[in-house]
């Protein structure tokens, strides 16, 4: 799966949208509760860190498995530390790609998350550069 070349948040607006307290029921129906918790601001829902935080479009279906879908816009935090099993934004030898990182018995593998896909090992003359933890994912409802 590749991303397109990041995107770097700018800040350009405040949108504060309409919050309601009523949880949706994702399963049998409830009674609406018709009261405005308050206004979200979705820069401040998703952007942790905006000096460090960039967006990617993605192409393919390596990760479709982990919910991530050929043109869904990936939020990536660069100040979050690639820890086994997160799923990070990576150039290996010059080429973007979108993958879970794995790290165990002193190797590091790049997974997707489509079992069509294998694993890669990175070996020593190959070259990576992690450029960010995968923060959110923002798709279409489907």
């Amino acid at each position: 799966m590749k991303v397109d070349a990041p995107i770097p948040f700018a800040r350009r607006t405040e949108l504060s949208l309409p919050l309601f307290s009523a949880r949706v029921q994702a399963g049998f129906p409830s009674p609406a509760d018709d009261h405005l918790e308050r206004s979200i601001d979705l820069n401040e829902e998703l952007i942790r860190n905006p000096a460090a935080t960039f967006f990617v479009r993605v192409k393919g279906e390596s990760m479709q498995d982990a919910g991530i879908a050929s043109g869904d816009i990936l939020v990536v935090d660069r100040s979050l530390a690639p820890t086994d099993r997160k799923i990070v934004v990576a150039m290996i030898d010059g080429e973007f790609t979108v993958k879970r990182f794995r790290s165990f018995e002193g190797r590091i593998y790049l997974e997707a998350a489509n079992e069509q896909f294998p694993r890669m090992e990175i070996s020593g003359d190959q070259e990576l550069v992690i450029w960010g933890v995968v923060a959110f994912v923002i798709h279409p409802a489907r």
